[in-house]
């Protein structure tokens, strides 16, 4: 049985991991970040079996913080992966780091992000190509699915659904940015107004919106998690959100209204 998260049963806790879902030998949380600012970020870690995942895990500036709290529950050493949903500093400047302590971990990425990540000081490193290699097999027959986001925001980007918890990391795709953070979303009208400050500027159109909505349909999506703001959980809140994307007018929509 699912044991999804639920807007009324679960915060965030400032000095610990916050578990997200858990059945048997597979668990999920939430590691923060913890800062006070409209563009908070968000690192995930997925825990499966033998296997050790870190979901975009931030800058450099956080990175004691992000260790800290994967070392609450594993030794950093223990981490397999790290999912780079995209090649920007957010996501991906703590990869120096995370390659000492863990060098023999894979660097799962999309073939375009890993052309950049090299800039960050990591010349080589064990590469996973999300298009080449679109299904991680997990313990006990689970499974981690990728999803190419084109052009949302980045010609990089990419999504992970766990089909175990039906759980979708979603990078910046329905960021939003508030200084009045809650970890769970509880209202998506208002919520959907902080998602607007970023989507309007960053996302490209409204058909790389529309057309990654489409890709999804197959997917039994439980909850949505990005990377900066709040997790959106539940049918019908997901349901909001992909709404929202399939109406949404941004970029080019905006910058050139007559071309439409």
């Amino acid at each position: 049985m699912k044991n999804t998260i639920h807007p009324d049963g679960i915060s965030a806790d400032p000095d610990t991991p916050t578990l997200l879902f858990e059945a048997e030998d597979h668990r999920i949380y939430w590691l923060g970040i913890i800062e006070q600012t409209a563009f908070r970020c968000n690192c995930y870690l997925l825990v499966s079996g033998d296997t050790v995942l870190l979901i975009d895990p931030g800058g450099s500036s956080y990175f004691g913080q992000v260790r800290q709290r994967v070392e609450q529950i594993t030794p950093a050493s223990a981490i397999t992966g790290l999912i780079l949903c995209h090649q920007d500093p957010d996501v991906a400047a703590s990869l120096p780091h995370w390659r000492k302590l863990c060098p023999e971990a894979s660097i799962i990425s999309s073939p375009r992000a890993h052309v950049l990540l090299p800039h960050y000081g990591c010349p080589d490193y064990p590469l996973v190509d999300i298009e080449q290699q679109p299904v991680i097999e997990l313990a006990n027959d689970r499974r981690l699915e990728f999803i190419t986001a084109p052009h949302l925001h980045s010609p990089a980007a990419f999504v992970s659904y766990d089909h175990s918890s039906g759980f979708l990391f979603s990078g910046d795709i329905w960021a939003a940015l508030t200084l009045d953070w809650q970890l769970i979303c509880s209202d998506f009208a208002t919520h959907q107004q902080h998602m607007n400050i970023f989507h309007m500027d960053y996302m490209a159109s409204n058909i790389a919106a529309r057309g990654f909505v489409r890709k999804l349909e197959p997917f039994d999506i439980q909850a949505i998690l990005p990377q900066h703001g709040s997790i959106l959980s539940g049918k019908i809140m997901v349901t909001q959100a992909l709404n929202y994307l399939q109406t949404l007018q941004c970029g080019t929509d905006i910058l050139y209204p007559d071309l439409s």
